[in-house]
């Protein structure tokens, strides 16, 4: 599966109708991003089972302002709606297959359970 462009619009219903979703912020003028584009697009491939989103900063600045994307690309990776990875700077393919596991193998009811204490205790 290739990779997807996304915006501000259907950012939401890409995250939460997805089990795992990894989202690339860019920008055109950025040299590293276009170095990360072809490993993130390789991925994609290799992964059919993880949705692999493109998210334009300069067209969306007001969704990456809200989102606090400081410098790109950002990787952000969500699985069942939930944020569970975030990291500046363009990664290797090796690392970027790191995450992709990793986010595979995460215990989500142990994750859904940590993110309802969280907001427990700002409820309070």
């Amino acid at each position: 599966m290739a990779t997807i462009n996304i915006n501000a619009d259907d950012f939401e219903d890409t995250i939460t109708q997805n089990d795992i979703v990894l989202v690339d912020f860019w920008a055109d003028w950025c040299g590293p991003c276009k170095r990360f584009a072809p490993v993130y697009e390789k991925a994609s491939e290799e992964y059919g089972d993880v949705t692999f989103a493109k998210l334009d900063t300069e067209a969306n600045r007001a969704l990456s302002g809200q989102l606090g994307i400081e410098g790109i690309p950002t990787l952000m990776a969500f699985r069942e709606g939930v944020l569970v990875f975030n990291q500046a700077g363009a990664l290797p393919g090796s690392a970027l297959k790191q995450v992709i596991d990793a986010v595979k193998g995460l215990n989500m009811e142990e994750v859904h359970a940590q993110v309802a204490q969280l907001q427990a205790q700002h409820q309070h």
